[in-house]
């Protein structure tokens, strides 16, 4: 059944539609919430609605966060699905979103699934960060990073990365590393910390005596 989930919310999504082909999507993800999201990508790329569906996937997350009335609503699993489904759909309606993003909350709510969408809106999140050629990579300081010395860094970075695409950069603050840097990008690891020096030498010295 879970295998043929984007099919049918391909179809859920985009009846209208010619072709009920997915649409490949730029990286894989697994899982329940790395299906819906393919599957929301696929219609989405299909209906050119990406940048509304990512949108209003980003306002839902945000008000989820804040806890309000509706949020209380949509997670409490003591209403029925169809009571909620009804209520999302309608209350969708009288905004500026998305069909498409409809159509997810109300399939959500009827298949009780709404406790995934957080998971499924990071999940497309990630699709439209691969879909624009965007590499994220963590860099880890002792202290936090100058303007100057972070262009430095990003010139550098760029090196790395293939013609098209482009560094999205997320620094983090570690004063235990003492010095030097923690780089990740893609699937590549690199620890240039002083802390890592000091244990290599201390691994050397040890194995001396």
């Amino acid at each position: 059944m879970a295998q043929q989930l984007p099919r049918i919310f391909t179809r859920s999504f985009s009846a209208s539609s010619a072709s009920h082909q997915m649409v490949k999507p730029p990286v894989q993800i697994f899982g329940i919430e790395g299906r819906y999201a393919t599957a929301l990508y696929s219609a989405g790329h299909k209906e050119k609605q990406l940048e509304a569906v990512e949108k209003d996937l980003k306002d839902i997350q945000a008000g989820i966060k804040t806890k309000g009335k509706l949020a209380d609503y949509v997670l409490n699993p003591s209403i029925k699905r169809g009571e909620k489904r009804d209520f999302i759909v309608a209350a969708m309606g009288g905004t500026k979103a998305s069909k498409l993003t409809t159509n997810l909350l109300g399939l959500l709510a009827e298949n009780g699934r709404l406790n995934k969408l957080n998971g499924i809106a990071t999940a497309f999140a990630t699709l439209m960060s691969a879909h624009r050629g965007e590499i994220e990579c963590g860099v880890t300081t002792a202290k936090p990073l100058d303007a100057a010395l972070r262009q430095e860094l990003e010139a550098a970075l760029k090196m790395f990365v293939k013609s098209g695409q482009s560094i999205q950069i997320k620094t983090s603050v570690d004063p235990t590393i003492l010095g030097g840097m923690i780089v990740s990008i893609g699937d590549k690891y690199v620890d240039m910390s002083t802390a890592a020096k000091i244990k290599r030498y201390s691994n050397l010295i040890q194995s001396s005596v």
